[in-house]
């Protein structure tokens, strides 16, 4: 009897070996799972720089995107519903709204200014949005296009299907604090820069960082935004 209490309390007890390396297993290998999930990528870095751990809490966003070339002045209005995603044109002639999972002949064509304009106001945020429909490349250092300064370079190259744009290419400027300084945008991938400018006169609301300026090397052009407001819980 003795030697069967003997027996059973060394199978216990392997048992319980077994249990307990089989739970340190699987703790190193969540902790392995939480480390690669912690470790952003250099265009999540970027985003996050700018706030996108906020942009949850956004529910609706109204920005107006401005164009000035000379004496000539160009704006769109929208106000955005991010939780239904519905959008709001407002101009001079007219108004509309439209859901975007919904679109007609007239929306899809209003849209491809919304997406324009909002790819100016938050491309940060669409390095995570859109991370699956591009490729991109990170050189240490290059000359910023307008300020002739060297920065640090990620550029994107979407692909070339879908979209309204597809196939355009775009190098993002920046420094150590991961804020976009500058920009180029090269359309089809082109390897001269269609239109570079700069990125500054940030605004910090409802914990974004939004640059509202943008100015090129003509001193007759500038895009910029105003207007903005949030709605965020």
């Amino acid at each position: 009897m003795r030697t069967a209490k003997l027996f059973l309390a060394v199978i216990l007890l392997a048992l319980s070996a077994a249990c307990k390396n089989k739970s340190e297993k699987t703790t190193t290998e969540k902790a392995e799972e939480t480390e690669v999930i912690a470790t952003p990528t250099i265009p999540e870095k970027i985003a996050y720089a700018h706030g996108f751990e906020n942009w949850k809490n956004v529910k609706n966003i109204a920005f107006t995107f401005n164009v000035d070339r000379g004496k000539n002045h160009y704006q769109r209005h929208w106000i955005w519903n991010t939780k239904n995603n519905t959008v709001t044109h407002i101009n001079a002639e007219d108004t509309l709204t439209y859901n975007r999972s919904k679109m007609d002949s007239l929306a899809y064509k209003t849209n491809g200014g919304f997406v324009n304009d909002k790819f100016w106001l938050l491309a940060p945020y669409n390095l995570v949005w859109d991370a699956a429909n591009y490729a991109y490349t990170i050189k240490e250092q290059d000359t910023a296009p307008v300020s002739k300064k060297l920065m640090k370079k990620l550029t994107i190259v979407y692909g070339s299907e879908g979209g309204y744009t597809p196939g355009d290419a775009y190098d993002f400027y920046f420094e150590d604090d991961y804020l976009i300084k500058e920009w180029t945008f090269r359309k089809a991938n082109t390897k001269e820069p269609s239109m570079s400018t700069t990125w500054e006169n940030y605004l910090d609301i409802a914990g974004l960082k939004i640059a509202q300026d943008h100015k090129g090397t003509d001193k007759d052009f500038k895009l910029y935004f105003d207007g903005i407001a949030i709605d965020a819980n």
